[in-house]
């Protein structure tokens, strides 16, 4: 009699935990409530699989474990139950992937686990979007806590993926660890600019421009300007000044080099511009206070090539810089 009871028990549970995983609707896709309800004669299925009902909705953590154990103790059953709780695993190892995440991330700063974990989860779901953000933003953060470069190209291929999803109008759960969407896509057209730098500083160019339209609290740090300049200095600087050095250094002024040098021209100007907001931004901080020297000294460099030896105006530049909107690529 204690068995039948159990057994009743049983099908009961399997029967309202059924119910209740599909909703509203009632319905059951290729499942009969009598085949979930067939009664069983051994004590400890019963007691294991009741044990992953009670807590399926109060305790994921403890019900797995159950879950888990029941496929151990019974590899060869292809019932109702084992079915069940097969499709159960995969949807809550699912789903603690996604919870581990930004855990991986943000707190334990492990990168390799974290890209790991999320390519299971951008395996299921690519196109899911707070994954996409927290691979993408990881990328800076590997590069600036752990000077750990290994994941720069899948960062970029992340972030850009983010991005694009995020301005066709996508948006995830919570923006966190971001404030807002605007914030978020500052902080992303950060990462790939700042990724981009030392391969292909050309590339980094419009996506730290973009990064600095946003009214964030990244568009007040020195580092993006910076960052920028640099991007044009290592650039299209240094290659137009080779090529004008190559081809026109030391020669008759010609309508050619004349329109070359216009051209290069330009990007001292943007490049002026950029170190001139570094300098701004970076204000009386102690923090930035090495590096304020360095851009000072680069933005007097140029400043005064671009004004025959002169100073002038320089002063002024700085004080206004940020006030200005910043200029396109040329």
């Amino acid at each position: 009699m204690k068995y039948l009871i159990q057994r009743v028990v049983f099908g009961a549970f399997a029967i309202a935990m059924i119910l209740a995983s599909f909703g509203a609707s009632g319905s059951i896709t290729g499942w009969t409530l009598v085949a979930m309800a067939q009664e069983t004669d051994d004590p400890v299925k019963i007691e294991v699989y009741t044990r992953f009902v009670n807590n399926r909705k109060t305790n994921e953590g403890a019900a797995y474990q159950a879950a888990k154990e029941y496929l151990q103790k019974y590899p060869k059953d292809n019932d109702q139950y084992t079915q069940y709780l097969q499709k159960w695993i995969v949807i809550y190892e699912r789903d603690e992937r996604k919870r581990t995440l930004p855990q991986l991330v943000y707190n334990a700063k492990n990168f390799a686990g974290a890209y790991s974990v999320g390519k299971q989860i951008l395996a299921d779901e690519p196109d899911y979007l707070p994954a996409l953000i927290h691979l993408g933003y990881a990328g800076y953060l590997a590069v600036t806590t752990a000077k750990n470069e290994a994941f720069n190209a899948e960062a970029q291929t992340y972030a850009n993926k983010a991005i694009q999803l995020i301005e066709a109008g996508k948006s995830p759960g919570s923006w966190l660890p971001f404030k807002d969407k605007d914030d978020t896509l500052a902080q992303l057209y950060y990462t790939v600019g700042f990724l981009s730098l030392k391969t292909a500083p050309d590339r980094a160019i419009e996506p730290l421009i973009k990064a600095g339209l946003f009214e964030t609290d990244l568009k007040k740090s020195p580092s993006i300007y910076y960052f920028l300049a640099a991007s044009y200095e290592s650039g299209p600087y240094k290659t137009m000044a080779a090529a004008y050095q190559t081809s026109f250094a030391g020669k008759e002024e010609t309508e050619q080099s004349k329109l070359a040098l216009e051209k290069l021209n330009v990007i001292i100007d943007r490049m002026i511009d950029a170190y001139a907001r570094a300098v701004a931004a970076a204000g009386n901080d102690p923090a930035n206070a090495q590096n304020k020297i360095q851009w000072s000294n680069k933005l007097s460099e140029f400043y005064k090539f671009r004004h025959q030896g002169s100073d002038v105006g320089l002063t002024d530049l700085v004080a206004g810089a940020l006030a200005k909107p910043l200029p396109p690529k040329p």
